[in-house]
């Protein structure tokens, strides 16, 4: 049955790129992935790296407040998009693995550079401690990892898990886009509504039942491996190229980290790491406002 929307007012109209959006698609690791870019044609384009349950087509607002002769590939992750799915569990080291063959496929003969927000940030932050010579730069965007979690929690993580994987699986069905956008701005405020109406375009996919989300549904089980930050922060020591974390004030994630979110302690982590900290904004800042966070990003590159 599909979902009736709730009691909000819905955009009128859908965001208007600037720049214009070209899609390929490469087979990485078995699987098709979805590239799209921006910008002149290049060999070692900047790449973007989507978030958990995003992809690569909403960094196009970012793009549009980034300099025009700049050139930009951004992959969809593996189940995400228009990359093709699994359709079993996923698991985080094959994201290092996707990502080395992109940037090979992508900036084959030099360093690469990198903006990654929330999971791709994340991503793009062990890869560059696990091959520290292989990136240029790197331009995280809220991707500061998880909080930390006690091993006794594991017997019950695992179980859940299995308990999901026994269970049917069911996907949400919208009557529109325009549906998914009142969500969205129900949840977030400081979504403009031509924003929440084009990132719901980019997430869903029509089909004969009405709009279902463009994600593969094993994306939703939880993980069964505790996340181990401490692993996490062993790669992040080993990263040498310079590298700015992005953060929003009002990110629904970062206070659950505590004292592991403190400028202090990530300075005592990462080398050469440069924080900004922009106060209007949320987890989801290249959304909410893009021209705020390209400013940070253009100084930040210029500089290097």
């Amino acid at each position: 049955m599909t979902t009736k929307a709730p009691h909000q007012a819905l955009p009128d109209e859908t965001y208007r790129p600037i720049r214009e959006a070209r899609v390929e698609h490469r087979r990485i690791n078995g699987l098709r992935h979805r590239i799209v870019r921006w910008g002149p044609e290049s060999n070692a384009p900047i790449v973007l790296l989507h978030g958990f349950m995003d992809c690569s087509m909403t960094f196009q607002f970012l793009v549009d407040q980034l300099p025009a002769d700049w050139s930009f590939a951004a992959p969809d992750w593996r189940g995400f998009g228009g990359t093709e799915s699994t359709g079993v569990s996923y698991w985080f080291p094959d994201y290092l693995a996707d990502l080395e063959e992109l940037l090979d496929t992508l900036s084959p003969a030099t360093e690469a550079r990198v903006i990654g927000h929330s999971m791709g940030g994340n991503i793009a932050s062990l890869y560059a401690g696990v091959r520290p010579a292989r990136l240029r730069w790197l331009v995280n965007l809220e991707g500061f990892g998880l909080r930390r979690v006690s091993a006794e929690q594991a017997p019950t993580r695992y179980a859940e898990w299995l308990d999901q994987l026994r269970a049917p699986r069911t996907e949400r069905c919208y009557e529109s886009p325009r549906q998914l956008a009142a969500i969205l701005m129900r949840r977030n405020s400081r979504l403009a509504p031509p924003v929440a109406l084009f990132v719901a375009e980019a997430w869903l996919r029509q089909t004969d039942a009405g709009y279902r989300l463009a994600t593969d549904p094993m994306h939703r089980l939880i993980n069964p491996v505790l996340y181990r930050r401490d692993e996490a922060e062993a790669c992040w020591r080993l990263i040498e190229i310079p590298m700015l974390l992005v953060l929003g004030e009002q990110s629904e994630y970062l206070p659950a980290l505590g004292a592991d979110a403190t400028d202090e302690h990530l300075h005592t982590i990462v080398k050469r790491l440069s924080v900004v900290r922009l106060p209007s904004v949320g987890h989801m800042l290249h959304h909410e406002d893009p021209a705020a966070v390209a400013a940070a990003i253009q100084r930040y590159v210029t500089e290097r």
